[in-house]
């Protein structure tokens, strides 16, 4: 019997499980021990989601939108995993139904994904910052018991933020020396993952930085180093930034939002180290640098 049988036998919910961060919080939840019967997937169509099912775990149909879909699919559920959604939809509408809707039917527990945010700071990064404040408002007067964990942004896509060839035409950023602690979307998904099938987490929240915090000036010695091919880094105005994106066919609102995190990541708001994820995982996360020479290595020699 694994140690999630012997302290409970409520049910898990994920949400979001067609997105990466979903999707891997349900493996390692499996990976923990937890029985496949005890798991479910939350999400808005089945296609595509035919792995989960080869493994046990059974995929309901709900969509935040519709409340209804919500209680149905929270129905016997103990704990739910509530995967923040996309920007640019209406995040206040659909995290508040989630929240009420586990109450209504009977969920004790609710994690929440939200972003970091630096203590003190009044940075509002558009499409974000407040539907967190707003969804955490939320889920802490619910009555239920609550964790909420902050994510950095991912290590893992970092590189939406420069040139997608950097040895080509290097890193011109709104940024110099302002550092980012990320952390990949399997290890944050881990953490999720650790908090579900483990006792003590209630009414708690953590900061997920990661191990190592690097600038985007780092960036660009990193990638020097890796490839020994040197690549130029060049600070530039937000607006240079923005519509050098939006001259590569990026829509306005996107690009601005993409800017609003180029510059909140030079001015600190994400390199808070607590050491929770450490605690969570048992071990440092992965680096920068680790992390694209293991993506390097996947890629064969004559597509690099």
């Amino acid at each position: 019997m694994t140690d999630y049988q012997k302290e409970s036998q409520g049910k898990i919910l994920v949400t979001g499980v067609s997105g990466g961060v979903g999707k891997s919080t349900v493996d390692h939840l499996l990976k923990k021990g937890v029985p496949a019967s005890q798991v479910i997937g939350l999400s808005r169509k089945k296609e595509g989601l035919e792995d989960l099912a080869a493994k046990g775990v059974e995929v309901r149909l709900g969509d935040y939108f519709d409340y209804d879909s919500l209680l149905r699919a929270f129905a016997g559920v103990d704990k739910v995993m509530l995967t923040s959604t996309v920007a640019f939809t209406d995040r206040f509408t659909q995290h508040y139904n989630a929240i009420t809707a586990a109450r209504q039917a009977g969920v004790k527990h609710v994690v929440y994904m939200a972003i970091m945010r630096k203590a003190g700071s009044g940075r509002i990064i558009p499409e974000v910052t407040e539907s967190d404040l707003f969804t955490e408002q939320v889920l802490k007067s619910s009555g239920l018991a609550y964790t909420i964990v902050y994510h950095p942004p991912f290590t893992d896509a970092l590189s939406f933020y420069y040139d997608a060839n950097p040895y080509e035409n290097g890193l011109k950023v709104p940024a110099n020396n302002g550092k980012v602690a990320p952390a990949t979307r399997d290890e944050l998904a881990e953490a999720h993952a650790e908090i579900l099938s483990t006792p003590g987490h209630e009414n708690k929240t953590y900061a997920l930085g990661g191990s190592d915090a690097v600038s985007f000036a780092d960036i660009a010695k990193i990638l020097t180093e890796i490839k020994g091919q040197p690549v130029s880094f060049t600070t530039i105005t937000a607006a240079e930034y923005s519509d050098g994106l939006v001259a590569k066919g990026v829509p306005p609102q996107v690009a601005e939002f993409l800017t609003g995190w180029a510059e909140a990541i030079e001015a600190g708001e994400f390199e808070y180290q607590s050491g929770d994820l450490e605690r969570l995982l048992g071990r440092k996360t992965k680096t920068f640098k680790e992390y694209t020479e293991s993506t390097l290595a996947r890629i064969p020699a004559d597509l690099q």
